[in-house]
């Protein structure tokens, strides 16, 4: 039984159920869960129009590979290289990479999908979304890469900050912000 947010004021009941944007959020989040990286933890889900999850990846090193943890560290804090620059120096992939991967792999289009991830893509992974085809991105947090958005904008590809349902995007695409105000 869902609950009312109202508590049951009659006139007033609305059901608690998450909105679309809320219920792949969370799931993203939940993916974020399972990365063994020990600087961030990133989860990433794409869904097709007819809100069917199509593929999920958190960042980690690839199948089979050794984590940074059985490694004695992180390559990149001992060499001290900064959150956001030279991400090939890394044995990990990030989230949105290993999501396009795995969808590969299973032979799933995701040509026209939305991604959720709980940060901004990279600027390698901008290239990798517009390259997959997917048309619309929803992240959380920032990252500190100022190609990405270029990136977005130039592929064609609609994003929007979210920062929770408040700020929860037009039902429309054409409607989306993709001037870089967010």
């Amino acid at each position: 039984m869902l609950e009312r947010r109202d508590g049951g004021a009659a006139g007033k009941a609305r059901e608690v159920r998450p909105s679309w944007d809320e219920y792949f959020m969370s799931i993203a989040q939940v993916v974020a869960s399972r990365s063994v990286c020990l600087r961030h933890q990133i989860g990433a889900v794409v869904v097709n129009d007819d809100k069917q999850l199509l593929s999920t990846g958190y960042n980690g090193p690839p199948r089979g590979m050794k984590h940074c943890a059985d490694r004695g560290g992180c390559i990149r804090e001992r060499a001290g290289v900064p959150s956001g620059t030279r991400q090939e120096y890394c044995f990990g992939l990030h989230a949105e990479q290993n999501a396009i991967v795995q969808a590969a792999r299973e032979g799933i289009r995701l040509l026209g999908g939305t991604l959720y991830c709980t940060y901004k893509p990279c600027s390698l992974c901008a290239r990798m979304i517009v390259n997959a085809g997917i048309k619309e991105v929803y992240f959380m947090a920032e990252y500190p890469d100022e190609l990405t958005l270029t990136i977005l904008e130039e592929g064609g590809v609609n994003y929007v900050k979210w920062d929770g349902p408040e700020s929860e995007g037009p039902s429309s695409a054409g409607e989306v912000r993709t001037d870089g105000h967010i």
